[in-house]
């Protein structure tokens, strides 16, 4: 009975029972997961109604991950918290989800191998996390800065190693600058290719196609143009009279970014046809309350008066004074490209504003809104770059796309927070500095450390053994950052092996792995839905 006040029945698992069911659900995912950890890494074959055929096959460990769900609603429970790990660290840092996921079953197993019934489990679990915040400290103090060869590595070793997906990334990047933003779309040829713009880049195209005055590319390219920014429908050509007498008078250009009627489109289209005037119309991008964000954006950009429906603006008092001013304007079919007049823009007012987004994205905590606000502070400070992925077949293309949607995030982490040595030897460093400490305190804190230290090595071996390596010690008190290049058998420093980690995914995989851990470690009772099946053991 479903109805409220029904009976419900539920399936209670106490202890060790239901702690050994959390780590067979653990095992299962973490097995799929982390055998595609590492540039030997395997790839994984996945049955999906939502992708093409019913097949995918990836090496992106959030995508195995998601997949998974299981049949015991115990085990089920674990691989949701796991799930968890994983999505916070892509969330945050947008790689390292196959690094969050192994740790967070080393954590567990080792805490469950260590802690017994008689230990303070609680104080354990505190000094777990005490320890973990020194761990992030010594990679915080590691950290080193992006040059452009970094760059270029840091892009390859996401993308799985591949070298010409790295250079189209780096070059992207270099060219949109630190604060630019590169987004991934599908291409329409079987190519991978990137363009880059110092503007804004609004998705939406021309109203009518008699616009375009440049047929060969499909294209209305304007140069010196004024622009009105309006979400007030235009369903009558008199209410823009005051701004239209001085352009046409004049001789001058305008772009529209508002909702016109078809009557009001028809007879500008005509007027550029007969009369030869430089004009276009788009309507404003995007919906509800992002549509008024970006619109408050497209006019402080172009230094234009936004006259807004939701404030009770009146479009019929706008006067040529109320326009912005662009340098160039390219509309395509669905996308519009803005380029900035910087002598018509008032920069301590992007500055503010760009400030107050920063803010608002520290504050977020959902990925959607995140990315939002990023691609809003990418057009105010003027670049946008997008990564066109092409492929073969619908498999390729959906493989190479979830690479490189990985490596442009872990780019922008590495930009904004430095790099360390990759291949898990960052955190086996921590993990020998971590163990120069003399823990003379309490058994507890001896207890701790000595599940973090275990699963620091964790990533480290699980890369060895993808590559079919026995473990050897890579790593030595006085040669931090020394590891193995898996690939060529080679020792050496990471960093100038080209073998490295953005700061930002090492921290956060670690910290959303210990998160989860303590709250799985904690667990001693799991209430479940009875189900009316019989497991079959």
């Amino acid at each position: 009975m479903n109805e409220s006040g029904g009976y419900s029945p539920k399936d209670l698992h106490f202890g060790a029972d239901a702690q050994s069911k959390l780590i067979s659900g653990i095992t299962k995912l973490s097995n799929a997961v982390k055998s595609t950890l590492g540039p030997m890494g395997n790839t994984v074959l996945i049955e999906s109604p939502n992708h093409t055929h019913g097949i995918t096959v990836t090496k992106d460990g959030v995508t195995v991950a998601k997949s998974i769900q299981l049949l015991d609603p115990v085990e089920n429970l674990a691989v949701q918290m796991m799930k968890e790990a994983a999505d916070r660290t892509a969330s945050e840092a947008g790689d390292g989800t196959t690094t969050a996921i192994v740790l967070t079953e080393a954590i567990v197993k080792e805490g469950m191998k260590l802690i017994t019934p008689k230990d303070n489990k609680t104080e354990i679990l505190r000094e777990l996390v005490s320890h973990t915040e020194d761990v992030i400290g010594c990679l915080k103090e590691w950290a080193e800065p992006v040059t452009d060869q970094k760059l270029l590595d840091v892009a390859t070793i996401s993308s799985n190693n591949d070298p010409k997906i790295g250079a189209i990334i780096a070059d992207t990047y270099k060219k949109v600058g630190k604060n630019g933003i590169v987004t991934v779309e599908k291409s329409q040829t079987s190519d991978t290719t990137f363009e880059t713009t110092h503007g804004i880049k609004i998705d939406r195209g021309y109203s009518s196609h008699l616009f375009v005055n440049n047929h060969k590319k499909d294209e209305c390219i304007l140069e010196d143009v004024h622009v009105l920014v309006s979400d007030a429908e235009i369903n009558n050509i008199l209410s823009i009279e005051n701004v239209l007498k001085p352009i046409i008078a004049d001789n001058k250009k305008l772009l529209i970014v508002a909702p016109c009627s078809q009557n009001v489109i028809n007879t500008l289209a005509a007027n550029v046809m007969k009369n030869n005037l430089k004009l276009c119309t788009i309507v404003p991008p995007n919906f509800g309350y992002k549509q008024h964000e970006l619109m408050n954006d497209i006019a402080l950009s172009v230094g234009a008066t936004y006259f807004s429906q939701s404030t009770g603006d009146d479009l019929s008092i706008i006067s040529f004074s109320d326009l912005g001013r662009a340098k160039k304007i390219i509309v395509g079919v669905d996308q519009t490209i803005v380029m900035k007049d910087d002598t018509h823009v008032d920069d301590q007012m992007i500055d503010q504003r760009v400030e107050e987004l920063w803010d608002a994205h520290k504050g977020s905590t959902k990925k959607i809104d995140k990315e939002f606000i990023a691609s809003r502070i990418a057009s105010l400070t003027g670049g946008v770059g997008v990564i066109k992925v092409g492929g073969a077949t619908d498999l390729e293309q959906k493989e190479l796309m979830d690479r490189v949607d990985d490596a442009v995030c872990a780019v922008r982490s590495a930009l904004s927070e430095g790099i360390l040595p990759g291949g898990g030897v960052a955190l086996q460093d921590a993990n020998l500095e971590m163990g120069k400490s003399k823990f003379k305190a309490k058994f507890s804190k001896l207890i701790a450390g000595a599940i973090l230290s275990s699963a620091l090595k964790a990533p480290l071996l699980q890369i060895l053994k993808n590559a079919g390596i026995e473990y050897t010690k890579v790593s030595s008190d006085d040669k931090k950052g020394f590891g193995l290049d898996v690939k060529t058998g080679k020792t050496g420093d990471m960093i100038k092996m080209g073998i490295i980690d953005p700061v930002k995914v090492t921290k956060v995989a670690l910290q959303n792995a210990v998160s989860v851990a303590v709250t799985i470690l904690s667990t001693n009772a799991i209430v479940t839905m009875a189900r009316s099946y019989e497991s079959k053991n």
